[in-house]
């Protein structure tokens, strides 16, 4: 457990449920990450529970974001649903992308970034593209969130998020549900501290299922970014159990 002042507090204990839908993601992620990721947990009888301050420590620790739920705590306004739209519009659509040429893609899209100077552009790439430049949180459904490794703070105007739609298996990322990741979400946030509300909110998106389901029935740019924004509204994702 951390070392911070959140230790002197009583323990808040949660259960699958509750965890998973404070990150968005099904109840089998959370215990795919209970298994392969060390979530902090103990075990009561027949069921898992997590100490609430544990887990937050240790998502902070692997970069990944709370969506609300149990685990939340007071968030900036900036980076909510509607506003994924125009983001989504900024990073872009892609579509039938080769896994061997996801590098020039993200330079390419941080470099249409408005308002950086050539320095601060060339800067992130090399960062994004040297070893470990790119953490990719995979969150199931066949979808990872690819992010920049550093903490960036280049603010709302270079925010930014890109749907990627590859024609073979990424496999930088080992996916939580046994479903090749083919579906990246890459995202840069304009502040670090927004960084966890995008990633809330992009995970929330995929747990709904609507993404996947337009995806899938091949719909149009239009369709997709008014989906995104929709779905990242939704309070809940859809049970594990729950058939499309």
């Amino acid at each position: 457990m951390s070392s911070n002042n959140r230790t002197s507090k009583t323990p808040m204990y949660i259960n699958l449920i509750q965890i998973a839908e404070s990150f968005g993601v099904f109840e089998h992620v959370i215990l795919e990450w209970v298994r392969k990721n060390d979530v902090p947990h103990v075990h009561d009888r027949d069921r898992i529970l997590f100490e609430r301050d544990e887990v937050m420590d240790w998502a902070a620790s692997h970069g990944l974001g709370i969506q609300g739920g149990f685990l939340s705590e007071p968030a900036p306004s900036l980076a909510n649903s509607r506003e994924l739209i125009t983001l989504l519009r900024r990073g872009g659509i892609w579509r039938d992308v080769n896994t061997a040429d996801l590098g020039q893609l993200f330079e390419r899209i941080v470099r249409s970034l408005p308002g950086l100077s050539p320095a601060v552009s060339n800067l992130i790439v090399q960062r994004l593209l040297a070893p470990g430049g790119i953490t990719a949180a995979p969150v199931g459904d066949g979808f990872a969130l690819p992010h920049p490794s550093m903490r960036v703070a280049l603010g709302e105007a270079c925010a930014l998020v890109a749907l990627i739609q590859l024609n073979a298996p990424w496999g930088a990322v080992q996916p939580p549900d046994g479903k090749p990741i083919t579906r990246l979400l890459f995202f840069i946030s304009p502040t670090p501290r927004l960084h966890v509300n995008m990633l809330g909110l992009l995970a929330r998106g995929i747990a709904s299922g609507m993404l996947s389901e337009a995806l899938d029935r091949g719909a149009n740019d239009e369709t997709l970014l008014q989906i995104l924004a929709e779905c990242a509204d939704r309070q809940t994702p859809r049970n594990a159990g729950e058939t499309r």
